[in-house]
């Protein structure tokens, strides 16, 4: 069970947005941060606040400390070993390394790259990128009218020449919970890697890279309650030996003179440059956060909500739920008969209800749909029933008015 308090340990829940009390329901896009971890970003930067690794004072001494456990933190947390945890800016960063790296340092002209007609833009046009720089192909796996993606198609695209599979955990726009672990047996049996697009799922159930049976997996501090501009690559170690470096710079070298340099071991040789050590230290304050109450209880106060929301919004004449996936995560998608997603976004926001209106970064799925955007509203543990009932007769009122 979730402690009906929570809210009180996030600061910004308390506050008022035009007179009411906020309702937030746009944590598909980021969560908010529970006290622990602003205090944790205060601590770095108060008490310990000194670049890491190459200082031998105290105060550097203090900050890589916090910065190296917060990788074991992490390791330990998706079950991989710390040496292959790469901290980066986020999840879109963490793709793009992997296609400038692994893609253009082991794939030639004619290869192939698969990645499904549901994927966010981050884990769509890197792969787009690449191909054009390489002269390789692209596929799309197909999605099914319910939101899931079409395994058999999938199996028929796979070929001798496909060398990556990359797809999400789960939509950020159907909220559908893909099969990875299915889906990575089947790429590894084609001769294939897989990289797995975490974002949606790191804060919501729990993810084990080993029990996946992935190669790459990559998510967002800030959709797990940690702060923006930290993230993770994790890769298996064999791949990310044999990778060349993604960028150039200071912290990434073993030894450098005018004419060569040879680069450091991992994860530091993709680590060029001064790391966000302040984010990373709040990462794993976050992890703290989510382990204190337990994943499995974050899953299942998120599953309660998803089905409560689904059944009330099923009530309501002209509205329909885009994705209706067996397996969901706490995010629901939906349209209006003769009202645009836009006008009710802006209209539900002057009632105190924050949600995400529009494509949200994944056109080719609106596409699918025949829409132009929709409605969404993704949960987070801190979010109630309570809510679910302001923002249905909120947004019955907003129907009446725009019928």
């Amino acid at each position: 069970m979730i402690d009906r308090n929570i809210k009180e340990l996030f600061p910004i829940l308390n506050r008022t947005i035009y007179g009411k009390r906020l309702v937030y329901f746009d944590n598909g896009a980021t969560t908010q941060k529970p006290k622990q971890v602003i205090d944790r970003i205060v601590q770095s930067y108060e008490q310990e606040n000194s670049n890491v690794h190459r200082g031998v004072h105290y105060l550097s001494e203090l900050s890589t400390e916090a910065h190296e456990n917060a990788r074991k933190r992490v390791a330990e947390f998706i079950g991989g070993e710390q040496e292959e945890i790469i901290f980066t800016r986020g999840t879109t960063e963490s793709i793009n390394l992997v296609a400038r790296s692994y893609i253009e340092g082991f794939c030639k002209a004619g290869d192939e790259i698969l990645f499904s007609a549901m994927e966010h833009h981050s884990n769509m046009v890197p792969w787009q990128m690449a191909a054009e720089r390489c002269g390789l192909t692209f596929k799309a796996i197909p999605v099914k009218d319910d939101g899931t993606l079409d395994i058999d198609a999938y199996k028929k695209l796979l070929s001798d020449k496909t060398r990556l599979v990359a797809v999400t955990h789960t939509s950020n726009v159907l909220g559908t919970v893909n099969p990875i672990k299915e889906i990575a047996a089947i790429a590894h049996e084609a001769g294939a890697k897989i990289l797995v697009d975490a974002a949606q799922a790191i804060a919501h159930t729990k993810v084990n890279v080993k029990e996946l049976g992935v190669d790459f997996l990559a998510f967002s501090g800030h959709k797990m309650y940690a702060p923006t501009g930290i993230g993770v690559l994790w890769g298996k170690k064999e791949l990310l030996e044999a990778m060349p470096p993604f960028m150039g710079g200071g912290e990434m070298i073993d030894h450098v003179t005018l004419e060569h340099t040879t680069y450091g071991a991992l994860p530091y040789k993709f680590e060029a440059g001064t790391p966000n050590y302040v984010g990373s230290a709040a990462l794993a304050s976050a992890i703290d956060f989510m382990d204190s109450i337990g994943i499995e209880n974050i899953h299942a106060h998120e599953e309660m909500l998803l089905k409560y929301a689904t059944e009330k919004l099923n009530q309501i004449e002209r509205v329909h739920i885009i994705g209706n996936a067996p397996e969901k995560s706490g995010i629901i998608s939906f349209i209006v008969d003769g009202a645009h997603h836009y006008d009710i976004g802006l209209m539900l926001d002057k009632m105190g209800i924050a949600v995400r209106t529009g494509h949200h970064c994944a056109e080719p799925i609106m596409t699918r749909f025949g829409i132009s955007g929709t409605v969404r509203i993704s949960f987070a543990v801190y979010n109630t029933t309570e809510e679910i009932d302001i923002f249905i007769e909120a947004l019955k009122k907003i129907l009446n008015l725009l019928r």
